[in-house]
């Protein structure tokens, strides 16, 4: 059975148990970084036909030319319409959502503004779309259409011209659920390419694949490596480390239902951490109760099993307020408020990628179908840095227009400025401005 590590904040040993739980080191892979390196500049040089020969590679995709990589409109429309209506049903709904969300966000933060001070001169800021983005999907071992919706819609919402979403499809075999969700989403076009390669033709551009300004989308070792390496010639979302939840718990939520949410982060990867945070010892070994019994039935059970065992823990602290002050330490992707008071807590809660509120509030829903985003910072990340929105999708511009009188009042500043820094050029750029009269 999956024992995760049970701690409490009254033992002596907590806290240097409790960093040692929380600690997680990227390996760096020297290997990788080379090879990553090798193939960065191997496609910036050779372009398309070097994208080719590692899709033939690393995909085992025998391509003839990249013609044979790209799908059409027609064909993602065809996946769409050949899904059953349940599964199509389902995207249109999540994806309308995602779209309600982010365009309330666009309104929100989003948008232009303008102002004039007392002396006439006109201040602000002019928000922009990127003329180019591209969304890397990770296709293989699983298919993940949500991740296209939440990559997608809001660089669409933000009003992005162009979504160049890359997929690699292992020998060919193309899903057809993410498929669709780029049709749904209104993704441009669409290339079956994977691995830093995918990367390095977004980011340096070939004969075939269009240079963009920034790369969003999650990726394995070789992605992450790729989108570090291209940083500065392109813009990236983040480095995402491994899926986390914390639930913070009252005892009120039945325990299954907890159980259950720490598996749905645990299933990710081995490398997954799952936290219960709660002032009830009764109540947590009953989770733990619930997590034997369901165990044995997961399909992933292996992954959980590994997952719980390895990063898991289950913690008892002295009150829900001691709770919330670790919740802000460990400042997780996801954090669940399981308590029939959420609202009590959530002011005391800091740091988090997104917050659940409430026992019904369950994360699955939050990665398919709420509407906020789920590309979400983690690895203690979420004390600094904000999910993914439609702000990453837009640039902004201070907009300055000053009035002749604005001159007058901030010339002589500006100038007293300059001197001081030794430019006497920004002083006199300022002076010439002032009235002779």
């Amino acid at each position: 059975m999956a024992q995760a590590l049970r701690l409490s904040t009254t033992d002596p040993s907590f806290e240097a148990d409790f960093k040692a739980r929380l600690h997680w080191s990227e390996q760096t892979d020297a290997a990788i970084e080379q090879r990553v390196a090798d193939i960065l500049a191997d496609v910036r040089a050779r372009g398309d036909q070097a994208v080719l020969e590692y899709t033939r590679r690393f995909d085992g995709l025998d391509a003839a030319s990249m013609g044979e990589l790209e799908l059409s409109a027609a064909s993602l429309r065809t996946a769409f319409e050949g899904l059953p209506l349940a599964q199509r049903t389902a995207l249109e709904t999540a994806a309308a959502r995602v779209r309600s969300y982010h365009e309330a966000q666009k309104k929100a933060s989003g948008e232009s503004w303008t102002y004039r001070d007392e002396q006439g001169t006109l201040l602000g800021q002019k928000v922009t779309p990127l003329d180019r983005v591209g969304i890397y999907v990770p296709g293989g071992k699983a298919a993940y259409p949500s991740s296209v919706l939440m990559n997608a819609i809001p660089a669409h919402v933000a009003g992005v011209g162009e979504i160049i979403m890359v997929v690699p499809t292992p020998r060919g075999e193309k899903n057809p659920l993410v498929l669709a969700a780029a049709h749904v989403a209104g993704v441009t076009r669409v290339f079956t390419l994977g691995g830093a390669q995918a990367v390095a033709a977004l980011a340096y551009g070939t004969a075939t694949v269009p240079q963009v300004d920034k790369i969003t989308g999650p990726g394995n070792a070789y992605v992450a490596a790729a989108k570090r390496r291209v940083f500065g010639t392109v813009g990236i979302d983040m480095i995402a480390g491994p899926s986390e939840i914390l639930v913070l718990a009252d005892g009120t939520t039945p325990p299954d239902w907890v159980a259950m949410d720490l598996f749905s982060q645990a299933e990710h990867d081995e490398l997954a951490q799952s936290i219960l945070l709660c002032p009830d010892a009764a109540y947590i070994d009953r989770v733990q109760q619930e997590i034997d019994r369901l165990l044995p039935q997961m399909p992933r059970r292996a992954i959980i099993e590994t997952s719980l065992q390895g990063r898991g823990a289950l913690i008892l602290t002295r009150s829900m307020q001691e709770a919330c002050e670790l919740s802000n330490r460990i400042a997780p992707e996801h954090l669940e408020v399981s308590s029939k008071e959420p609202h009590r807590w959530e002011p005391l809660l800091r740091h988090a990628g997104a917050l659940f509120l409430e026992a019904y509030t369950s994360e699955s829903l939050g990665d398919y179908c709420t509407g906020p985003n789920h590309v979400l910072p983690t690895s203690g990340t979420a004390r600094f840095s904000s999910p993914l929105g439609i702000y990453d999708f837009q640039k902004r511009s201070s907009l300055i227009e000053v009035s002749p009188h604005g001159a007058q009042v901030l010339g002589p500043i500006a100038a007293e400025l300059a001197y001081g820094e030794g430019l006497q050029a920004h002083a006199q750029a300022a002076e010439f401005r002032l009235s002779k009269s």
